[in-house]
């Protein structure tokens, strides 16, 4: 299978899962609303929506949401322009995913943001919001509410102990943020790239060679070949 094909099947499958999570979520769950995940107390399913950061953070008015939207419509422009040219300079396939997943989980909340506002209805405390109402969508384009739902409290209503700096008595949950499958597809294409790859922050698209390690089994058999060389001249200049 071709490198190209890999990559677009790979995103392909990311958004597929985002949205169809997104989709039930907005159409089955009120707002704020919360469902555990096998029962678990620290994973659920918590929807909420956004203004289009990852993690549930918020650049602020319609001005910050529609600069977010084209910033993000620009960086996945460059990212699909950048995939193009690792694959015709034959990157590692591990590359190329780390890539393609940054590339899709940016592509996913965009979605979010552009047809989410046409196509739904509001969501509230007390509504499920309704796919292609009859009286419209809650926003124009661009302008959309990206749709959060996944919540890991790992630790959650602890306080901090009196010696603690600066947070001394104060209540802290961990991990607070509430984030979607495209958030978690950023952060596993960056953490790889860092991680796996750090070669490409020094400019290099291909893993460095490994070099190769010479045996001393090796190294006697080029020392009695080239003897023997030596000695058959000896014997023909004689």
């Amino acid at each position: 299978m071709k490198p190209a094909v890999k990559v677009f099947l790979l995103v392909f499958l990311i958004l597929l899962i985002d949205q169809t999570l997104k989709f039930w979520v907005k159409t089955h769950m009120e707002y704020g609303e919360e469902i555990l995940l096998l029962g678990f107390n620290w994973a659920r399913l918590h929807f909420v929506e956004n203004n289009g950061m990852a993690f549930g953070l918020s650049l602020g008015g319609d001005y910050g949401k529609l600069a977010l939207s084209l910033f993000r419509i620009l960086a996945v422009l460059f990212l699909i322009y950048y995939l193009r040219f690792l694959i015709r300079e034959k990157a590692s396939f591990g590359l190329l995913a780390s890539f393609a997943m940054i590339l899709a989980g940016a592509v996913g909340n965009i979605l979010d943001s552009a047809f989410y506002g046409l196509i739904f209805s509001p969501s509230s405390h007390h509504t499920v919001a309704a796919l292609l109402p009859p009286e419209g969508g809650y926003a124009g384009f661009l302008h959309g509410m990206v749709v959060d739902m996944l919540y890991f409290p790992i630790v959650e209503d602890k306080i901090f102990p009196n010696w603690f700096p600066i947070l001394a008595n104060k209540p802290f949950t961990f991990f607070r943020p509430v984030f979607n499958i495209a958030d978690s597809a950023i952060t596993v294409g960056v953490l790889s790239l860092i991680i796996f790859h750090r070669q490409f922050f020094s400019g290099h698209i291909h893993p460095k060679p490994i070099p190769e390690v010479t045996t001393t089994a090796e190294v006697e058999v080029e020392e009695t070949t080239s003897g023997g060389k030596e000695s058959e001249e000896e014997q023909q200049q004689a």
